[in-house]
């Protein structure tokens, strides 16, 4: 397992995702598969970013792991905010009406698609947003 702490600022995506891309690359995923990931990465470290410490900075734990059986990789992205358990929330409604004026949601239905595991858990005043995908 790799694993990358980074300050949760903006300026820091291009850090997390750049981590993520080269840990696939090395691993033979698909340009494709790639892409899916890092637009998943890149969603949850922005989620980070602007939620999770709303009274000043924090830090992102990136953690990822290649799993041999079958092919996958297993991205866990930790932040010390406060509980948030995004899976728990309604999926948004993609219809017309439902995105007039919508704000928020439509990243975690995003990451939903895209992966082909996604789950969550607060444990030790953490909390661990882990995301899977196959080669």
């Amino acid at each position: 397992m790799e694993k990358r702490i980074i300050p949760a600022r903006l300026d820091c995506l291009d850090d997390a995702t750049g981590f993520v891309e080269q840990i696939l690359e090395r691993a033979g995923f698909s340009e494709e598969k790639i892409l899916q990931v890092h637009l998943a990465a890149e969603e949850i470290f922005v989620n980070i970013v602007s939620y999770a410490y709303p009274s000043g900075e924090g830090e992102a734990e990136l953690r990822c792991e290649l799993l041999q059986t079958p092919d996958r990789v297993r991205i866990t992205f930790v932040d010390s905010g406060e509980p948030f358990d995004p899976l728990a929330q309604e999926d948004a409604d993609t219809s017309e009406e439902g995105l007039l004026g919508r704000e928020g949601g439509l990243g975690i239905l995003l990451i939903k698609k895209l992966m082909d595991h996604v789950s969550y858990r607060y444990v030790n005043g953490k909390n661990e947003l882990t995301i899977e995908k196959r080669k």
